[in-house]
């Protein structure tokens, strides 16, 4: 097994599933830690660079989401950004908080680069959801918690 590859693989499914594309990072990251071959701890910091670099791109397509919202080929739907766009205004911020969640995580952060969230508060937050999910996840399948 080239650990490069593994590594490479686990932080682009991380970053895939962060985005609009259809993909379990919690189930790579899971299976790799129950091989018991790799560092739980290296294995948790690549999934979150990459899920948490996968939400910035979600960020930067939010700073020009109402040039394509209209378009045919946009991957959400307008009830999804509704919701999500409802969900920013009534708790702010700290709705990032929920980013790690499936359906509404990756509209949320398209909202928040929508509605100019500053980039530093949204990685710091985002961050501190994802990171917490992938500890969970690993605490779960190590047998930690």
């Amino acid at each position: 097994m080239d650990i490069l590859a593994i590594y490479g693989g686990l932080f682009a499914i991380a970053f895939a599933a962060a985005t609009i594309l259809p993909a379990q990072s919690e189930a790579a990251l899971a299976g790799l830690l129950a091989m018991d071959s790799f560092s739980p701890a290296m294995l948790v910091v690549v999934a979150s660079l990459g899920n948490v670099l996968g939400s910035v791109v979600n960020w930067g397509l939010g700073r020009g989401i109402e040039r394509f919202r209209d378009r045919p080929w946009f991957p959400l739907r307008p009830a999804t950004l509704n919701r999500a766009t409802k969900w920013y205004h009534r708790y702010g911020r700290w709705s990032l908080l929920l980013s790690w969640m499936p359906i509404v995580g990756d509209p949320l952060t398209v909202v928040a680069g929508a509605l100019r969230e500053p980039l530093w508060s949204f990685v710091a937050i985002v961050a501190l959801a994802k990171i917490s999910r992938y500890l969970v996840v690993a605490g779960v399948v190590l047998g930690l918690m």
